[in-house]
């Protein structure tokens, strides 16, 4: 079974990041309308959103081919998004506007981040 767990992370991971690519995407070019859909967004939660989407695409790949750098791609992602959490949370407490579900969403995806960067260091940099 654990010979599988870096293909199945790949999978899920490809998907989620596959996922966050179009809605940030959405946002940031205004596809489909889904921008006066969101309500009062961030821009640079979005934006650190979609940088955060390509790396975890190419974590997936790294997954797939079991490479040691997905373990440093997937903690420049939960980097990235820990700082724009603190940036949210400034931008919250200097008045600005924002969605409830931003922090919620913001702290779910820190933790599927921390979660796949663990699942990379336990499954792949750990047997190098």
């Amino acid at each position: 079974m654990k010979k599988y767990i870096p293909y199945i992370s790949s999978l899920i991971l490809a998907g989620f990041g596959l996922l966050t690519l179009f809605l940030s995407s959405s946002v940031i070019f205004d596809w489909f309308g889904i921008r006066a859909k969101e309500g009062n967004y961030v821009l640079f939660i979005v934006w650190a959103n979609f940088i955060s989407s390509l790396l975890y695409l190419i974590s997936a790949y790294g997954f797939l081919k079991i490479k040691s750098w997905t373990f440093k791609a997937l903690s420049v992602a939960t980097v990235i998004l820990v700082v724009a959490l603190i940036g949210l949370f400034i931008h919250i407490y200097s008045g600005g506007i924002y969605e409830t579900k931003t922090v919620f969403a913001m702290l779910f995806r820190i933790s599927v981040t921390i979660a796949f960067t663990v699942i990379a260091y336990f499954s792949i940099n750990k047997k190098k």
